[in-house]
């Protein structure tokens, strides 16, 4: 099995994954033209055959903060480690890139939790992450749990008075 970073043509594979998935209500369903913009973002895993058996993308917010997206394995492959191994090339990326933190919303909490992420409220992240959560067929009750891996203790900043929206702060190691 091989990890390397996705190329245009493994867009038809990923979007196959994907869709699987999203059928499900697991996953929010990305088109073709979302794929190929994003392609840099992917990872992907290959079998010992050359066929895309599993996906994964880093999307950055910012210096200090990346979202884990888009974790999809073949039923076929589920179990070989092969998700482990695509969650633990996306910290490495993150790590190279000097991003502080990488969070996942999931309905696989365990699996995320064996890959050193911990449990946070959704409300603690920025705003701008839910973007993409309006075009879910399950939004506004989405089930989804927050999760996040960090280099540096995390803290929830005091709110100024009269101040609603919540954020993350990352604290200096």
């Amino acid at each position: 099995m091989n990890i390397r970073p996705a190329r245009v043509g493994d867009v038809t594979a990923i979007y196959e994954l994907i869709r699987k998935f999203a059928d499900r209500k697991v996953m929010i369903r990305r088109s073709m033209g979302e794929l190929y913009e994003s392609i840099r973002e992917f990872l992907v895993a290959l079998d010992e055959d050359g066929r895309v058996v599993g996906c994964v993308a880093l999307h950055v917010f910012w210096e200090d903060l990346a979202e884990l997206k888009c974790l999809a394995v073949a039923e076929e492959a589920q179990g070989t480690g092969i998700g482990r191994r695509l969650v633990d090339a996306c910290w490495e990326q993150a790590t190279e890139l000097e991003i502080n933190s990488v969070f996942a919303l999931t309905y696989a909490v365990g699996f995320f939790e064996r890959c050193g992420y911990d449990q946070m409220d959704k409300a603690d992240l920025p705003h701008k992450i839910w973007n993409e959560c309006v075009r879910c067929p399950l939004f506004p009750n989405c089930k989804e749990v927050a999760l996040i891996r960090s280099h540096v203790p995390i803290s929830r900043p005091a709110e100024p008075a009269g101040a609603s929206a919540r954020g993350l702060a990352l604290a200096p190691a």
